[in-house]
């Protein structure tokens, strides 16, 4: 009996293992492609575009940066914070809650691999995941309340009041597939660059 395939053929020719993905199978190229054409909120979003995962992680490290003095290398990890996505796809807070912890399993491992692929740390560190999550809770409330048709009482009840941001702060008007995903791969070029000077971005 075959056992079940458990990697993934990628564009760019990679096979990428989702039980244990190496780094050597990960490329910017596939995980902007890919991220680009996931959609957020399952689709259910304003506008004639999707709102791409790839776009929801310019608003995050926008925000991101906004929200600190950070160095090159954390702005990586902010944009990258939902790069796992490319292979296994967004899934909503309510279906991650009832799937469990297998899903995190499987995401953790991928996100290590993007890191190390990139020469990040292996797994963020706590206080930095917990500045990025309030990035992406005020992102989330602005999608919530822009496209996705939450009233501002259910947006701030489930993320949180935004403070310090605003919606002329933050690239919000969805874009098509192709345009997410070459201003995606465009932001990572400029982050590398400033991490290959040990920049810090402010």
């Amino acid at each position: 009996m075959m056992s079940a395939r458990a990697w993934q053929r990628m564009l760019s020719g990679r096979r990428l293992d989702l039980l244990d993905p190496s780094p050597l199978d990960i490329e910017l190229a596939d995980i902007a492609h890919g991220l680009a054409r996931v959609a957020r909120w399952n689709g259910q979003t304003e506008g004639e575009h999707a709102f791409s995962v790839a776009q929801h992680s310019l608003v995050v490290e926008e925000i991101f940066r906004r929200q600190n003095i950070c160095s090159a290398d954390e702005c990586q990890m902010a944009l990258l914070h939902d790069a796992a996505e490319y292979v296994i796809g967004d899934m909503i807070s309510p279906f991650k809650a009832v799937v469990g912890g297998g899903y995190k399993t499987v995401e953790a491992r991928l996100e290590s691999a993007i890191h190390l692929r990139f020469g990040l740390p292996a797994m963020t560190p706590t206080e930095l995941k917990e500045r990025i999550k309030k990035a992406d809770q005020v992102a989330a409330f602005f999608e919530a309340t822009l496209l996705a048709g939450f009233s501002l009482t259910e947006a701030k009840k489930f993320f949180g009041q935004p403070r310090g941001i605003t919606r002329e702060m933050i690239p919000i008007e969805p874009m098509s597939a192709m345009n997410a995903q070459r201003r995606f791969a465009e932001r990572f070029a400029e982050i590398e660059a400033a991490r290959a000077t040990a920049g810090v971005i402010s």
